[in-house]
Formats: C-alpha cells, sequence, structure tokens
C-alpha cells in the first residue's frame, strides 16, 4: 500500500495571495497568528500579506521570534504567544523556518501532551491534526508548504530533528512568485539547489514508486530549466522556481530523502550552514557515490536535465552526465564546490554520527556505514 498526502487547496501565480480572503472567509476564521521571520518584516515581504488582512479587516497578530533555523525556544515561544492571542488559525510566511516553526506551534496547541517539542522528533504519534494553516512562500525551495515534515534545531545537543508528521500539512498553500521577487541571487540559488535536491533524491529514495516519480521527474526538468534565469532575477525563471519547487515537495514529502539531506542537516546544526548550499556543496558527491545503486535512474535524471544524447550513451557514462549536469547547474549559480572554511576536522566525526542517526538517512538507495559518511566529508575537504 502507498499513501500520497497533498494540501487540501494549492493556489499558483503572480498576485494570488488575494484568495487567502476568500479562503479564511469561508472556512470562518476569526484571527490569525502571522508567523513570520524578521528579515521579511524589515524587508517589507510579510506587509505584502499583511495588507491583504488589512483591507478585508481581518484580524491578525504578528509572531517573529523565528530563527533561520528554528530552535526548540522559538516554537516554545510561539505556543505561549499563540495561546495569548486568542488567534484560530496561523498563517506562515516565509521560507521553511516560518513554516516549520508554524507547524511545531499548530500541533503542540492542538496535542499538547506534545509540549515538550523533543518528543515531536520522528513519526509522532500525534492524535489531532494541527491549527489550521494557510502557508505562503517566500522561497523557492524548501515546499514546506506542501510537505508532511519539519525540522527544528536543538542548540543543546547541536543537531537538527526532522518531524514527519501527516496532521502538520498546511490546509492552504499559496504560491504567489510575487512574494518571491524579493529574494537575493544567493538565497534564489541556495533554495533553488534545495528544491533540485529534493527532486533528486525523491527520485532515487528507496520508496520511490510511479506516482512520486512523475512529480519528481517534471520537478527536475522545471528547475533546471528555471533556476539560472531565476537567479538572474528573470520574471519567468522565478515563476518557474515557484512551480518547480512545490511540485518536487508533492513527491518527496510522500516517499522521503536520503543522506545529503542527513548530511546537510548536521551541517546547519552544528555551523549554521544555510540548508540549500549545504545541499547543493554535498549533491554532486553523494550522487556519485550512490550511482550504483540507482539503475536506469540517472539516465531520465540527465534527460530531464536537458543532456543531449543520453540513449545513445552506456549506463557509466549516463550516470556520469547526471552528476556532470548537477555539478554544471551549482557552480553556474555560484555555489561553491566544496566544504572549506565550513567543516572543521576535528568536527567530522561528530557530523557522521548526526548525518547517521537522522530520519532521512534510512530513505539511501544505498545503506551507508558510518566510515562511508566520514570519507564523504572529508573528500570536500
Amino acid at each position: 500500500m502507498e499513501r500520497i498526502v497533498l494540501n487540501e487547496t494549492s493556489y499558483h501565480g503572480a498576485g494570488c495571495i488575494s484568495e487567502i480572503v476568500e479562503e479564511v472567509r469561508r472556512r470562518g476564521f476569526h484571527k490569525a497568528f502571522v508567523c513570520s521571520d524578521p528579515d521579511l518584516v524589515k524587508f517589507g515581504v510579510t506587509d505584502k500579506v499583511l495588507n491583504v488582512l488589512k483591507g478585508a479587516n481581518l484580524g491578525y497578530e504578528l509572531y517573529t521570534d523565528i530563527k533561520p533555523n528554528p530552535t526548540i525556544e522559538n516554537v516554545q515561544t510561539g505556543v505561549a504567544a499563540y495561546k495569548k492571542s486568542g488567534a484560530d488559525y496561523i498563517i506562515a510566511i516565509g521560507g521553511g523556518s516560518s513554516m516549520d516553526t508554524a507547524k511545531a506551534i499548530g500541533i503542540i496547541i492542538n496535542n499538547p501532551e506534545f509540549a515538550d517539542v523533543r518528543s515531536l522528533e520522528g513519526v509522532a504519534p500525534t492524535k489531532r491534526p494541527s491549527v489550521p494553516i494557510i502557508a505562503v512562500p517566500t522561497t523557492a525551495g524548501t515546499a514546506a508548504e506542501v510537505t508532511i515534515n519539519y525540522v527544528i534545531t536543538d542548540t543543546e545537543k547541536k543537531r537538527k530533528f526532522v518531524c514527519v508528521d501527516v496532521h502538520d500539512i498546511p490546509v492552504v498553500a499559496v504560491i504567489d512568485s510575487d512574494m518571491m521577487s524579493t529574494m537575493p541571487r544567493g538565497l534564489t540559488a541556495a533554495t533553488g539547489m534545495d528544491a533540485l535536491t529534493h527532486a533528486i533524491e525523491g527520485y532515487i529514495t528507496k520508496g520511490a514508486w510511479e506516482m512520486t516519480d512523475m512529480f519528481h521527474l517534471k520537478a527536475i526538468e522545471i528547475i533546471s530549466r528555471s533556476l539560472r534565469g531565476a537567479v538572474n532575477g528573470e520574471k519567468e525563471g522565478r515563476e518557474g522556481m515557484a512551480l518547480g519547487q512545490y511540485v518536487a515537495g508533492m513527491g518527496f514529502s510522500n516517499v522521503g530523502l536520503g543522506i545529503v539531506h542527513s548530511m546537510a542537516h548536521a551541517l546547519g546544526a552544528v555551523y549554521d550552514t544555510p540548508h540549500g548550499v549545504a545541499n547543493a556543496i554535498l549533491l554532486p558527491t553523494v550522487m556519485t557515490y550512490n550511482a550504483d545503486a540507482t539503475g536506469e535512474k540517472y539516465r531520465d535524471i540527465a534527460k530531464a536535465m536537458g543532456v543531449q544524447g543520453v540513449d545513445g550513451m552506456s549506463l557509466r557514462e549516463a550516470r556520469d552526465a547526471a552528476c556532470a549536469a548537477v555539478a554544471k547547474l551549482s557552480e553556474d549559480v555560484g555555489i561553491p564546490q566544496n566544504l572549506k572554511g565550513i567543516v572543521r576536522e576535528e568536527d567530522v566525526d561528530f557530523l557522521a554520527q548526526s548525518a547517521m542517526d537522522d530520519a532521512c538517512r534510512p530513505g539511501n538507495p544505498k545503506d551507508p556505514t558510518k566510515e562511508d559518511i566520514i570519507a564523504l566529508y572529508r573528500s570536500l575537504l
């Protein structure tokens, strides 16, 4: 048996944040608890949605105690603020950080027995759906608006933990490319490579099947066609990335990922490395490591990325071509090519153990040993 969980409703296209008003009224919501990070507030991005709410006389309270890699404390403070606010639904505006924080708050409010945030790690047996969430992404990357996952950082133990819960998926996703138009070049590149990692890892993960393959191959195609243009600020590229990252989310949320994510989560927890940057640096190297456990799938990836003459290649050539196409895209959008200046040699053992313990590791097409992961980190130093 397979299972697919998706948003109840999603809107796509420039300007679609205006649809929030109709959704709120139709659902009978009264007051929004708006989760958004301080930078988005500062640069006026959050205001685009707040102005829609104000224009319709819809009440809200703004919560901004959210870090780029959201912490247990961000969630606990948010739970307390939600209880005080008198809100009955959440609007999450931002990248993965705002949406992950919102999911954890929404789950704890309706499942108070999980008030200890660490108890949500893995597949937590929550009984009730989260407080209803309307998710408005401002980055084209994490697809947190359509996934059943969220990631919280335990600063005390220097680790990130992944939570997987069908109860946390936002009821409405609003994918408005105008909300993403202020993303700086570096963030566009990093979040775009995160989306490509989702699509590729989701396509080769152990749980992959025909329905998710359909999403992942289409996402790889859209992202490889759109990311360079998006980084250069082209409208068509940005719109393509808004869609491509969402399509990837429709897939990987339902089948899991692999060790690119496990290794990237460790880097984020120890060095606060931006998640997309960590994924992008690791992806070509880990793809090479995984190649011999992926059958013909790299041939499909190379084709989806626009590589010419793939059908005439040997399997080995096709695999090399897929890895090379990913490395070239990463280089073209300005991602660092190694972990120099990020990883310290004395941390490698701890990072590898964290990656082995990560919830994404079992989905990898090849079962790595801790030594394998140490070797992968070291090869990028």
